[in-house]
């Protein structure tokens, strides 16, 4: 099994370019992937970052790249209408001719990026949201006649064209934080998962015992011939890039098909990954 490398920056910045040079950075660096956290706020104290909306910043990056896989890590949909979502999803795989995966979760910081701006703070029901909006977005993305009456959301005898470049759908992928299972249960529903997992408030990069754990319910639960799962481990920015050749076969016997380097929300994180896209994969 091969290993696809990626890489995902928080969508902080007070010039957009300066994400977009990123991406297409990435790219010439030899990079699978390139991804984007897509938060509104990120403080609960109302006072965060500089924040670029993640998909107008792609878009920049589609248009300037031909090979790199691009996303967000993670949508929460509950802060987002589905049938909206459906369509910058839509428009953006066309532009990139069928390179997009969306990540989606339930989101945090539930005050800063939600509850701050009058939007579902409680995350059993962003979970609900999360779950039921899945399920919208499959339905216009077939683009077949589609109706839904639910709990959150209704749509009414439509169809959704054009549909995305990928058959059957954009790629979806779940982000939901160990060891809770329910969140790895719904991935399974979907086409991706991406563990994370947290050390002393901070995030850290799942074990390999963690990935096998992921793995093994893959194959207890999802039917076969249901579709290429992906399994994307979490991972810091690598200090000694070198240095993970001795770990990386250990996460791909684990079932791993991703390694997705993170920057950090701490200070010079954007110079740290302009440093670690110049040392390539």
């Amino acid at each position: 099994m091969s290993l696809r490398r990626g890489l995902a920056a928080p969508n902080f910045a007070e010039n957009p370019h300066d994400l977009v040079r990123l991406g297409v950075a990435a790219e010439e660096a030899g990079f699978d992937g390139f991804f984007l956290w897509d938060h509104m706020l990120f403080a609960n104290d109302g006072r965060g970052p500089d924040i670029q909306d993640p998909w107008l910043v792609l878009a920049l990056i589609a248009e300037h790249t031909e090979r790199i896989t691009i996303g967000t890590m993670i949508t929460p949909l509950s802060r987002r209408r589905p049938s909206v979502l459906a369509r910058q999803c839509t428009t953006l795989d066309r532009i990139s001719n069928g390179r997009l995966v969306l990540g989606v979760g339930i989101g945090s910081p539930a005050r800063g990026d939600f509850e701050l701006f009058g939007d579902e703070a409680d995350d059993v029901v962003r979970a609900e949201m999360l779950d039921e909006g899945l399920d919208v977005l499959d339905g216009l993305w077939s683009g077949a006649p589609f109706s839904h009456d639910g709990t959150h959301y209704t749509v009414t005898d439509v169809r959704f064209t054009p549909t995305p470049v990928q058959r059957p759908r954009v790629p979806i992928w779940v982000g939901g934080t160990l060891p809770r299972r329910r969140p790895m249960m719904r991935a399974l529903r979907w086409d991706g998962a991406v563990p994370i997992t947290w050390s002393d408030g901070r995030l850290a990069r799942p074990s390999v015992d963690q990935i096998r754990w992921v793995r093994d319910l893959s194959r207890q639960h999802r039917a076969h011939g249901e579709g290429p799962f992906e399994l994307a481990v979490w991972a810091e920015v690598a200090e000694d890039p070198a240095g993970l050749t001795e770990e990386l076969p250990a996460y791909v016997d684990a079932g791993a098909t991703w390694w997705i380097e993170t920057a950090k929300p701490e200070p010079g994180w954007h110079d740290g990954l302009v440093a670690r896209i110049r040392e390539g994969v």
